[in-house]
């Protein structure tokens, strides 16, 4: 997996943000985290849903593929609550707040209306686990 997500970081940075291959024409943001046991400082590339009004607003998808247990990276986020992301050209910090309820069912519904293989994930954790949403807001100094 690491050689894999260097790949995709390597790949977003020298293209402004984009990437080709599965993620052609997807929105991608490369968050920095920090291990919550390592301490080390992380890259996690992923998909983001942007907000329908708010720029300084994204949202991201706990999937894992859908796998039965959350990423590493979402429990280094909610546990930290900030983070930084690289987004096309941009570089920023954030804070994280995670969604519950009709909130996250709508938001990740929306994800999965653009992007079917995010239905798929829910299908396959379905009475193993809810895939979380975390909102990403820009923080202003």
């Amino acid at each position: 997996m690491s050689d894999w997500n260097t790949q995709i970081i390597d790949e977003f940075r020298a293209n402004d943000g984009r990437v080709g291959g599965p993620f052609a024409g997807a929105p991608m943001v490369l968050v920095h985290h920090r291990g919550r046991r390592t301490g080390r400082e992380l890259v996690s590339p992923m998909m983001y849903l942007p907000h329908e009004s708010d720029d300084d607003v994204i949202y991201v998808f706990a999937s894992k593929a859908g796998a039965p247990q959350h990423p590493d990276w979402y429990h280094n986020l909610v546990t930290a609550g900030h983070a930084a992301v690289e987004r096309g050209t941009q570089s920023y910090p954030v804070r994280v707040r995670e969604l519950t309820g009709d909130e996250r069912d709508r938001r990740y519904d929306e994800q999965a209306g653009h992007y079917p293989g995010f239905a798929e994930y829910a299908e396959k954790t379905a009475g193993i686990r809810t895939i979380p949403v975390l909102e990403l807001t820009r923080e202003t100094a």
